[in-house]
C-alpha cells in the first residue's frame, strides 16, 4: 500500500542529513592520519564534498528504483514523495547530484595532477550506477552488500590517494574500516523492510537470513569497523594517546548494541565518536601553538 499524497513531505526530511556522515567520515579519517597541507588539504576537502554529492545522487536513484519495482512504498522520507510521486524529477535531481559529484572530483584531479586515481574510481562509479539501474539492479542482489563495501572502502582509498600518495598498511585498514561500517548501516536498514523486499524478490542480507542474523551481522561489522580504524592509528603512530578513550567508546557501543537492535542513525553517532575526539584534540592543539 502506497502512502497517501497528502503527507507533506519536506526537503531535510527526505534529505536525512546523518546518513552522510558514511561519506564525510573517511574524509575526516583521512585528514587525521595524513593531516594534509596546502593544496591536497583543499583537495581533499572538495573531494569528500563530490563524494558527498554522489551519495545523495545514489540515494534519489535508489528511492527511484524501488518505487519502480515496488519496494520501500511505503517509506515515508523517500525522495519520490518528496517530488509528489514524480519518478522523472526525482530521476533530473538524482543525475544533477552524480553529474556534479564526478564533475567536481575530476577537476580536483586535474587541479592536484592525480588524474590516475581515476582508474581505481571510475570502476566504483560505475558500480554506483549498477547498484540501482534496470530492471535487476545490484541492490536487489546477492551482490548488493559487497558492491557497498568495495565502494566505501574505495571512497576511503580514493580520499587517501587525494590527500596522498603513500600506500601501505593505513590505507588497507582504513578502506577495510568504512566498507565495514558502510554495511553494518545498510544491513541494519534491511529487517524492517524483508516482507516488501522479499515480496519484490529483493534478495537481501535481511530476506536470506532473517531479521537475527543480520543485527547480529551488523554488529559484527561494527566491532570490525572499530577494531581496524583503531588498528589504523597505531600504524599512522599519530594520535596514539587517544586509543584508550576510542577503545572505551568502541566498546561501550557494542555493549550497548548488544541490549538493543542496532538503529542506522544510533550507529552512524556512535561511529563519530572518536573521530569528534580526535577532531577536538587537534583544534586544542592548533589553539595552543598559535597562543604559544
Amino acid at each position: 500500500m502506497q502512502p497517501s499524497r497528502s503527507i507533506h513531505l519536506r526537503w531535510w526530511q527526505a534529505l536525512n542529513p546523518a546518513i552522510y556522515l558514511v561519506s564525510i567520515l573517511p574524509g575526516i579519517g583521512v585528514w587525521l592520519l595524513v593531516q594534509p597541507e596546502g593544496k591536497a588539504q583543499i583537495g581533499l576537502l572538495v573531494a569528500t564534498f563530490a563524494v558527498v554529492l554522489a551519495q545523495h545522487a545514489i540515494n534519489l536513484l535508489n528511492d527511484v528504483a524501488d518505487w519502480k519495482l515496488g519496494a520501500d512504498v511505503e517509506k515515508w522520507d523517500s525522495w519520490v514523495r518528496f517530488h509528489d510521486e514524480n519518478l522523472g524529477v526525482a530521476t533530473r535531481h538524482g543525475w544533477i547530484s552524480f553529474v556534479a559529484g564526478g564533475l567536481l572530483g575530476l577537476v580536483t584531479l586535474v587541479w592536484l595532477e592525480k588524474l590516475w586515481i581515476l582508474l581505481i574510481a571510475l570502476p566504483l562509479v560505475g558500480l554506483g550506477y549498477l547498484y540501482n539501474s534496470g530492471q535487476k539492479p545490484l541492490s536487489y542482489s546477492r551482490a548488493g552488500e559487497w558492491v557497498t563495501a568495495l565502494c566505501y572502502g574505495g571512497v576511503f582509498g580514493c580520499l587517501w590517494l587525494v590527500a596522498s600518495q603513500e600506500l601501505g598498511n593505513t590505507i588497507i585498514l582504513g578502506s577495510l574500516s568504512f566498507g565495514s561500517l558502510a554495511v553494518a548501516l545498510l544491513l541494519a536498514h534491511q529487517p524492517d523492510q524483508i516482507d516488501t523486499d522479499r515480496r519484490v524478490n529483493k534478495r537481501t542480507f535481511a530476506v536470506r537470513f532473517g531479521a537475527k542474523k543480520t543485527y547480529q551481522a551488523v554488529r559484527i561489522l561494527f566491532l570490525i569497523f572499530f577494531i581496524t580504524w583503531n588498528v589504523a592509528i597505531v600504524t599512522s603512530q599519530l594520535h596514539l594517546i587517544l586509543l584508550i578513550p576510542s577503545l572505551i567508546i568502541a566498546c561501550l557501543v557494542f555493549g550497548h548494541s548488544l541490549y538493543k537492535a542496532p538503529n542506522p542513525k544510533h550507529l552512524l553517532y556512535s561511529a563519530s565518536l572518536p573521530f569528534s575526539v580526535m577532531l577536538a584534540s587537534e583544534m586544542v592543539s592548533f589553539s595552543l601553538k598559535l597562543t604559544a
